[in-house]
Formats: C-alpha cells, sequence, structure tokens
C-alpha cells in the first residue's frame, strides 16, 4: 500500500535535484511561450481596441450591429447551453448507472464533434435545411426558415458543444458509483426524489464545470456557425462573425473593440474554471478532461 506512495515521493524528489541550470530553462522556454502565442496577443488586441480613446471604444460596442451581434450570441449561447445541459445530464445519467447494448457506440456518437470539423458540421445542416437539402423544399412551402436564421445557428452551436456537459459528467458520476441512489430507493425515494436529493447534490460542481466550458465554446463559435448564418448584418452576425467582417472592412477600432469583449468572457471564463476545477479536485473527483 505504502510502495506506489513512496515510488512517487522517489520520483519528485529526483524532479527536484534536476540541474537548476536546466530547471530555469524549462521555466524560461514555458514563460516564454506563453508571453508570445497567449499574453501579447491578448495586450495587442485590448491596446487597439482602446487606441482611439475610451469613447471610441464604447461608440464601436454601442453600434446597432454590434448590439445585435452581442445579443445574439449571447441568446445562442444560452439556447446551446440549455438544451446541452438536459442532454448532458440525462446521457450521463444513462451511461454511468445503465449497462445496455450500444453504450460504447453512444459514447462514440458524444464524442463525434471533438474529430468533426466545425465546417463539415454546419454544411451538413445545409445540406439537410438548404434550398435544396433533404428538409429544404418543405419547410419552404412552409415558411419556415432553419438555415440563415436563429435556428440554424442554435443548432450548428447545439452540435458543436453538445459532448461538453455530458463528458464532464460521465467520469464523475461513474467514479461515485449507485450505492446512494440505490440506498434512497430502498428507504422509498422515488426516480425523481434519489435525483434531486442524492444525484445532483454529488455532481452539482461537474454540472457547473461542464455549463461554463459549454458556454464559452458556444460564444466562441465561429466555423459551423459562418456556414449557416449567411452573415446577414444586424441580424445572423454573431461576435467572432462581426469581428471579422469590420476587421476585413478595415474597421480596426470597432473589430478589436468586439474582440476584446469576447476575451474579457473568455479570461471570466477560465477564472471560472480554475475556482470550480479547484472544487472538483478538494472532492477528488475527476473532471473528465
Amino acid at each position: 500500500m505504502n510502495q506506489p506512495q513512496l515510488s512517487l515521493s522517489s520520483a519528485q524528489d529526483d524532479l527536484r535535484t534536476e540541474p537548476k541550470f536546466v530547471r530555469i530553462v524549462i521555466i524560461v522556454v514555458a514563460v516564454a511561450f506563453l508571453t508570445v502565442f497567449v499574453v501579447l496577443p491578448l495586450v495587442v488586441v485590448f491596446a487597439q481596441a482602446f487606441s482611439k480613446g475610451v469613447s471610441a471604444y464604447f461608440a464601436a460596442l454601442s453600434d446597432p450591429e454590434a448590439l445585435s451581434a452581442i445579443r445574439l450570441t449571447l441568446t445562442v449561447a444560452a439556447i446551446s447551453v440549455g438544451l446541452n445541459l438536459v442532454f448532458g445530464v440525462v446521457a450521463a445519467w444513462a451511461i454511468a448507472k445503465f449497462d445496455f447494448r450500444g453504450k460504447t457506440f453512444l459514447i462514440s456518437l458524444i464524442d463525434l464533434p471533438f474529430s468533426v470539423s466545425p465546417v463539415i458540421s454546419g454544411l451538413v445542416f445545409v445540406l439537410l435545411f438548404g434550398a435544396q437539402g433533404y428538409w429544404g423544399p418543405w419547410l419552404q412551402a412552409h415558411n419556415i426558415h432553419v438555415l440563415f436564421a436563429v435556428p440554424g445557428i442554435a443548432l450548428a452551436t447545439i452540435f458543436v458543444t453538445f459532448p461538453f456537459v455530458a463528458r464532464a459528467l460521465i467520469p464523475l458520476m461513474q467514479e461515485q458509483g449507485t450505492q446512494e441512489e440505490e440506498a434512497a430507493i430502498s428507504l422509498g425515494a422515488s426516480g425523481l426524489q434519489t435525483f434531486f436529493r442524492v444525484t445532483l447534490p454529488n455532481i452539482k460542481w461537474g454540472v457547473l464545470y461542464g455549463v461554463l466550458l459549454c458556454n464559452a465554446r458556444a460564444m466562441g463559435e465561429f466555423g459551423a456557425v459562418s456556414v449557416v448564418s449567411g452573415h446577414i448584418r444586424g441580424e445572423t452576425n454573431t461576435m467572432p462573425l462581426l469581428v471579422e467582417i469590420l476587421y476585413n472592412e478595415y474597421q480596426f477600432v470597432s473589430s478589436f473593440a468586439i474582440a476584446s469583449l469576447l476575451a474579457m468572457l473568455a479570461l471570466i471564463t477560465l477564472v471560472a474554471k480554475t475556482i470550480l476545477e479547484r472544487r472538483l479536485d478538494e472532492g477528488h473527483i475527476p473532471r473528465g478532461d
């Protein structure tokens, strides 16, 4: 029982006895890499956003087109997170708590968006809902708009983000096992009572962790949304799409102002992610990432 702990301690001691020069080189390389590829780009984004003053910055964010992009981004993120939360909890509960045929296949399907290019997923929705697509003629006949409208953007975003909640919860619920649920049921609790009073409290930090990652990806999604949005200004442009459009039109202050807003949201997400990871680590719970 103590042998693995002794081996781990010996390995850590070996790392600490690494020559000082080697340790300094490793630290310098890591810091330099982060500075060049993470810190400097962020600094440039905020510097460009405020290059013409604070008033120009807030004027860019208060532009009707920018406000429309912000509203659409938040709306699509809310839809995606809400639906993926339900799907993720149900899928994780089924996979972790029950044995059934096709479980491995279901897990593979959940992981599919990780391996499929977002652009390809957007094209799939075009093939399904486009004018020449499988359901396109029926949708046109009933005056239902999916592509180049909010439903298409939401569908594309849901597809690329649906693994995050499920993948955060599956290992967590597998680690916890079914003993507490079985005890609650043996004491007369119903299925819903067991879920809300036993299962959900045990996975609440994992749920928040998955929601956080899902929301971050939803707000920053570009590829799939670009394919299905149609780039209708003031209507179907999300924040990432508007950043590209404004930059291509040489409206650098406006472009970087919106980019800085996305960067601030990313930093807030990073802080929240770090807090949640500490919560999960305190409980010695695997995070599933």
